[in-house]
């Protein structure tokens, strides 16, 4: 029987002077090694765009019906990969589903988060969670806000990245 599948994100630039995306550089890398999962769905390079990136993630969701939807974005200022415990709209609240605390398990260089910005990335958190929970699915959404790639972070970066795709995929609770 095949796996479900997962929908893996990542989003282009935004600023002049940025070369690239980390979130992009870290999928483009795993992608690379070979590192993810056989049934990873990778929708990269979305727009930095309040209604272009949700639109196409959730048409994603609805073509594919992943159980695992991972949302990558990237946050300069951060030294660590940054699971995003919730996203907020005005007064309101969506928090994840998953466990946080397993999924960091047999990491390093990661660590909880609950302030996933007020930027696109919180505006396409908020935007998938509010479906799923509409909609009825199943699915589990988290954001995870990756800091920019150097040559000293990145195995450890990528290494972390691995180890939750290793938590998400062996532990059924998370």
């Amino acid at each position: 029987m095949a796996q479900s599948p997962w929908l893996i994100t990542s989003f282009q630039t935004w600023l002049p002077h940025q070369k690239s995306n980390a979130s992009d550089d870290l999928l483009a890398l795993l992608i690379e090694q070979r590192q993810l999962p056989p049934q990873a769905i990778c929708l990269r390079q979305l727009p930095v765009d309040f209604d272009l990136a949700p639109q196409r993630v959730i048409g994603a969701i609805e073509q594919h019906r992943p159980r695992q939807i991972l949302l990558c974005g990237m946050a300069e200022g951060r030294s660590h990969l940054s699971l995003e415990a919730q996203a907020s709209q005005g007064g309101s609240r969506l928090a994840t589903g998953f466990h946080l605390p397993q999924l960091l398990a047999g990491t390093e260089c990661s660590e909880i988060s609950f302030d996933a910005g007020n930027f696109v990335c919180n505006a396409l958190y908020y935007r998938v969670l509010q479906w799923l929970l509409l909609h009825r699915q199943l699915a589990k959404a988290l954001f995870i806000h990756v800091p920019v790639l150097t040559l000293e972070n990145q195995g450890k970066i990528a290494a972390d990245f691995c180890q939750i795709l290793h938590n998400l995929e062996h532990d059924r609770q998370v």
